[in-house]
């Protein structure tokens, strides 16, 4: 696999992670078990709810990394309400380019109405979508990409923490 491919399948967990938090606003219907192409078990949680007031954002989750719960937030967008409805949701995460930790949701996100690209930050949830994976970025990325549709944010600042995440459990905000 070309070394930028990984990247891009970072960046497409992070945001389809994020759009499954806010389609469990949606939509409160447990998701199918998947597997990723690494043949690691995906396992949905629980729903995600209503909404906070950071970059456009439309809904509170909760983010448990390896164990920790976190408190995150989706963005006011299609993409990430496709991702809300497919909450609770587990996922085994993998390094990508020392960058970006992925997974991959149990299906791909539609990516109609996605927002302008915007540049990863640390702490962003995107979706890499020709890969169809979530990312979960740990350091800042390098530039927009319109295949990389950011869904919201972790409020963590540990990016040590979020560097070295084995398992990512998304869901509505208690």
């Amino acid at each position: 696999m070309p070394t930028a491919l990984p990247a891009l399948a970072a960046r497409g967990a992070v945001a389809a992670a994020l759009l499954l938090a806010v389609t469990a606003c949606a939509d409160n219907s447990p998701a199918a078990s998947a597997s990723s192409p690494s043949g690691r078990p995906q396992t949905p949680s629980r729903p995600a709810s209503a909404a906070s007031p950071d970059r456009n954002t439309a809904m509170n989750i909760q983010v448990t990394i390896d164990g920790q719960p976190v408190d995150a937030t989706l963005n006011d967008h299609a993409v990430a309400r496709d991702l809300a409805s497919l909450l609770p949701l587990s996922l085994d995460l993998e390094d990508f380019h020392r960058t970006e930790r992925i997974a991959y949701p149990p299906r791909r996100l539609g990516v109609s109405g996605a927002p302008a690209p915007a540049a990863p930050k640390a702490g962003d949830l995107a979706y890499y979508a020709p890969w169809g994976n979530l990312a979960l970025f740990y350091r800042d990325g390098d530039s927009a990409s319109a295949d990389l549709i950011i869904l919201g944010h972790i409020d963590d600042r540990d990016n040590e923490r979020l560097a070295n995440a084995e398992r990512i459990t998304i869901e509505a905000a208690p």
